[in-house]
């Protein structure tokens, strides 16, 4: 029986745990909200918290640790200088998952998972939008 064995397998061997969420996490920093599973995002979320907590001590031990478990300097780089100092004054929960509801193909639960201070980017105009705006500017 595997009584309080709290590690998700989700099928597959442990590198390739390791490197499936190194990556997401990486893309979470990245684009601040990513879509996924819900058995994925409740570990990203994990471990997402727990690399905003290295970065907000933001020592030289604890960004060689974010290097050494995401595996992409530029994205740890981010991470401390931008997300981490974002999330100075809280002392958790730096990440959110909403559910989506089932995946068409497989019936697979979905969730979203982004920073609790994730404010989406406003919509691109379309090209008729941007032709009236500017046709009324130049009236």
């Amino acid at each position: 029986m595997r009584h309080r064995n709290a590690t998700v397998k989700l099928g597959r061997k442990s590198a390739h745990l390791r490197a499936l969420f190194a990556g997401l996490v990486c893309n979470l920093i990245e684009h601040g909200r990513i879509r996924t599973t819900l058995p994925k995002a409740r570990v990203v979320r994990s471990w997402a918290d727990r690399m905003v907590t290295l970065g907000k001590r933001g020592t030289l031990a604890d960004r060689r640790l974010a290097v050494q478990r995401l595996r992409r300097p530029e994205r740890v780089a981010r991470l401390f200088r931008d997300i981490a100092p974002a999330f100075a004054d809280r002392k958790g929960g730096y990440t959110r998952v909403l559910k989506l509801g089932r995946r068409g193909g497989d019936g697979a639960e979905m969730a979203l998972v982004e920073w609790t201070n994730y404010t989406p980017p406003e919509p691109r105009k379309k090209k008729t939008e941007k032709k009236a705006e500017e046709k009324k500017a130049a009236t």
